[in-house]
């Protein structure tokens, strides 16, 4: 490998270390777990809520309860996106 390879190999490390410290000491011990971004297990749990009130909103015909529904599923939504808890804005030029 060249030396400026080793250097942006050596960032990348520093970057993985520094955004998801656990994954990158799982991954330096040879056993990688998936990162929590991938767990997505309280977002199913969240859109399944929202399913039902907007269902049962439907079905009762209660204005408030679908309401309640399409704002839960928006949370949901949110939940299901990975880049929810990176920092917005320029990142570190690792090229």
């Amino acid at each position: 490998m060249t030396e400026s390879e080793n250097r942006r190999l050596g960032d990348l490390e520093k970057r993985m270390e520094r955004e998801d410290p656990e994954f990158a000491r799982s991954l330096a011990d040879g056993r990688p777990r998936s990162p929590r971004e991938y767990r997505r297990g309280r977002a199913w749990l969240v859109l399944a809520v929202a399913v039902g009130c907007l269902g049962f909103g439907i079905g009762i015909g209660h204005g408030l309860l679908l309401a309640t529904g399409l704002v839960v599923a928006g949370i949901a939504g949110h939940l299901f996106d990975p880049q929810r808890r990176r920092p917005h804005g320029p990142g570190p030029d690792i090229g």
